[in-house]
């Protein structure tokens, strides 16, 4: 949210909340449709996989090729606490 509002902006508590509920609401919805995807293939765990899948199964299709990207560039390291990054001492 910082970044959107300006140098000397100010967010409301109020606002940040609301936020915070919409994304975990949001993180839930995904959530539970790749759940419900391991439960059919008798699979105990949610992978990256089921996530994506559930994101374009959702009609979130515009979030899966970013956050493809995302995820290899995290697997990689090039992203600040990543594995890989905290592993090698990089960033």
């Amino acid at each position: 949210m910082r970044r959107a509002v300006t140098e000397n902006g100010k967010i409301a508590r109020d606002a940040r909340e609301s936020i915070q509920e919409c994304v975990s609401e949001f993180i839930s919805f995904i959530t539970s449709e790749a759940s419900d995807k391991c439960v059919k293939e008798r699979r105990k765990t949610i992978n990256d996989d089921d996530i994506i899948w559930s994101l374009g199964t959702l009609g979130f299709e515009e979030y899966v090729e970013p956050l493809k990207i995302y995820l290899n560039n995290y697997q990689e390291g090039d992203i600040k606490g990543s594995k890989s990054s905290d592993q090698n001492g990089k960033k």
